[in-house]
């Protein structure tokens, strides 16, 4: 049934796509597809509007109109197979299973043909929805949080920034996000990090991860000291700030 209440209204033209506003709604109901925020349906939105304060562009906005009632049982509903869909598909592939490397030594690397490429890569897989909390190389290790793009952009990102750390990776505009934010939640309460470190991109929707890395610091309540070092898309480093 149909009733007149408030609720979420995003100005397209306004939206960037940076997806800021994702982590901060905890039914789940908004995510970027084709590049912008979308309302997954109108049932999932409280419209309590947790989400505003972290929109850049102000491109969203409580309205009143005539719509479904707010559901939370479907709400608990698509959650939960949201995270099946998840562990399903984390599971089902082969990069799933876990390794640990060795990386290449300097002796190693001066051997190969391109030995300027030799990896310091000391795990796999690398993107973080296929890594668990429980993943032994978690464990007092000096990770590295990173943005798909900066490892096209950013030449030294093997020696600068892989060399000694484990690296997860993703997209914080174009992945789970709210899944992003329970993956770290559960990294820093259950693994005691030695160091963190966020490597993005200059653009907008990178912002996300360091929005990402900060509720789940939040919601574990963790105290890690963080390095932010942002690059530009010449491949250069524009900000190295730690907080």
């Amino acid at each position: 049934m149909k009733k007149l209440r408030k609720i979420i209204e995003i100005d397209e033209e306004l939206c960037n796509g940076c997806g800021q506003c994702v982590p901060d709604c905890a039914e789940g109901s908004l995510q970027i597809i084709d590049g912008k925020a979308r309302l997954v349906a109108d049932k999932l939105c409280d419209g309590l509007g947790a989400c505003l304060g972290s929109c850049p562009t102000g491109a969203l906005k409580i309205v009143e109109r005539l719509t479904e009632e707010f559901d939370e049982k479907a709400v608990e509903i698509f959650l939960a197979e949201k995270k099946k869909q998840e562990k399903e598909s984390a599971h089902s592939r082969p990069s799933a299973r876990l390794k640990i490397l060795q990386p290449a030594s300097s002796c190693q690397a001066a051997n190969e043909p391109s030995a300027v490429t030799g990896s310091a890569l000391s795990h796999w897989p690398v993107q973080i929805r296929l890594i668990p909390p429980s993943a032994p190389f978690l464990e007092n290790c000096d990770l590295l949080v990173a943005a798909d793009c900066t490892a096209i952009a950013y030449a030294g990102i093997q020696q600068n920034f892989i060399k000694g750390r484990v690296v997860m990776m993703g997209c914080p505009k174009f992945d789970d996000q709210p899944f992003y934010v329970d993956r770290f939640s559960k990294i820093f309460k259950t693994c005691k990090l030695n160091s963190l470190a966020i490597l993005i991109m200059e653009v907008p929707c990178c912002g996300s991860m360091v929005q990402i890395i900060k509720k789940a610091l939040e919601n574990s309540g963790a105290e890690i000291k963080i390095r932010q070092v942002v690059v530009s898309a010449h491949g250069n480093i524009i900000e190295d700030k730690t907080w």
